[in-house]
């Protein structure tokens, strides 16, 4: 067990570990993101009408999310028998093996849809490493905090990787796009995907030597760990689990609107340049550095739910506003809106990590938080930009994506209101810890 004196040191290594993981994790996952909404539907799909083969690289996308169940339930089940941090160095290696593999992957033009095949094999992967990574690094971090006061801003942290990595997605993107001008579409977007690799190195050479957290440690000692902890949670905990997932709706749905069917919409309805859609996520990802831990932090002195439920009010207003300033003819209005997107989701975003968590034991936690989270992709994130798209195909307007946006956010406030508040008090299954 670590003495007293070390805790805060191992509070700030595993927080540094978990963040700095995350945010190469979300770097690979994003990069799929931007680079579908610009590429694959042109490079994989190019007999299919634009609007068609664009469905068909986001269906592709969408698989990415459906495996992140997958690896929350393989992921969680080690995380809870062997440990939060050797099972976060698994997670990093399997994404960053894929996320490499990615950029290797031979066109349309050069073996026809056996490109869009091993693309789906290869985002699949994916998912399942991401699916594995948020409960771990959430827990690895948050299981240090000494007391219960500070557990909104202390998970939040690994938070701050989505719009981290998003930024150096982002920027990746950006850079090789001025780099590579017409080549960009022949070779130049393989570029971001091949230099992963390095990151993960540095990523999982962070994460070596990281040591549990007490909790766990605690678990281990007392004999708590149970065989199969994913079946064990949903036999014990499916409302938990239920609402986790349910909560995330205006969150997620959104999110994946804002950062990955707006270069779709964006370059092909409005008629911006990629560059320029590309700068303005990349300074509203920036804004989120500031605002995922500024609400993790205020979620610690109103209340986590309250804090997420004004989140979920705000994002069900948004969604008027930025549908009507991004078809207002006017750049900067345009701009405007891409780069305040995120502020919303970050009310929610900021504080989600520690409200979930908090829900679950210990020795189910990380299965728990893991299932809970990672299940509203396959309703929330993953079908988000197929949605919008059939939308936008079918009524020929973007009120449609804001009415979707409002639907997502009445569904997070129900189940938000129903979810337990454990806001400087101590989490499910816990005694206080002085």
């Amino acid at each position: 067990m670590t003495a007293e004196s070390d805790q805060p040191r191992q509070l700030r290594r595993a927080i540094v570990a978990a963040t700095i993981g995350t945010t190469i994790e979300w770097y690979d996952f994003f990069l799929y993101s931007t680079i579908t909404g610009l590429v694959f539907g042109k490079l994989f799909f190019p007999e299919s009408e634009p609007l068609m083969g664009t469905l068909q690289a986001f269906l592709i996308y969408a698989v990415g999310f459906i495996a992140r169940p997958v690896g929350a339930a393989i992921f969680g089940h080690f995380g809870d028998r062997i440990g939060r941090a050797s099972t976060l160095v698994a997670t990093l290696m399997l994404m960053g093996i894929a996320t490499f593999l990615i950029g290797l992957v031979p066109t349309y033009a050069d073996i026809g849809l056996w490109g869009a095949v091993l693309l789906t094999i290869l985002r699949f992967i994916q998912g399942v490493g991401v699916g594995g990574e948020w409960g771990g690094s959430v827990l690895l971090s948050m299981e240090w905090a000494k007391t219960n006061a500070h557990r909104g801003f202390i998970a939040s942290w690994p938070q701050f990787g989505v719009p981290a990595g998003l930024f150096l997605a982002n920027l990746a993107v950006l850079a090789v796009s001025a780099m590579s001008g017409e080549a960009f579409m022949s070779w130049g977007w393989r570029i971001p995907f091949l230099i992963s690799i390095v990151l993960v190195g540095v990523g999982i050479y962070i994460r070596i030597g990281i040591m549990e957290s007490p909790t766990f440690a605690r678990i281990t000692a007392e004999d708590k760990r149970v065989k199969a902890p994913a079946l064990e949670v949903i036999r014990r905990h499916p409302r938990e689990i239920i609402l986790s997932a349910l909560l995330r709706m205006a969150e997620q749905a959104p999110f994946y609107i804002f950062t990955a069917f707006i270069f779709s919409y964006g370059s092909t309805n409005l008629g911006a340049s990629r560059d320029i859609l590309l700068i303005a996520v990349l300074v509203g990802s920036g804004l989120s550095f500031i605002s995922v831990p500024l609400f993790g932090h205020l979620s610690d002195r109103i209340g986590r739910r309250k804090m997420y439920m004004i989140g979920a009010a705000t994002m069900g207003i948004f969604g008027f506003a930025y549908i009507g300033l991004l078809n207002s003819g006017s750049l900067t209005l345009m701009i405007l809106a891409i780069v305040l997107s995120l502020i919303p989701h970050d009310m929610m975003y900021g504080p989600q990590a520690a409200l979930i968590a908090e829900g679950f034991p210990p020795h189910l936690r990380y299965s728990g938080a893991s299932l809970g989270y990672q299940l509203a992709s396959i309703i929330a994130g993953g079908p988000a930009p197929i949605i919008a798209t059939a939308l936008l195909a079918a009524t020929g307007s973007g009120w449609s994506i804001a009415v979707y946006i409002l639907a997502c956010a009445i569904i997070t406030l129900v189940a938000t209101a129903l979810m337990p508040d454990h806001t400087n008090r101590p989490m499910a299954g816990e005694e206080q810890r002085s």
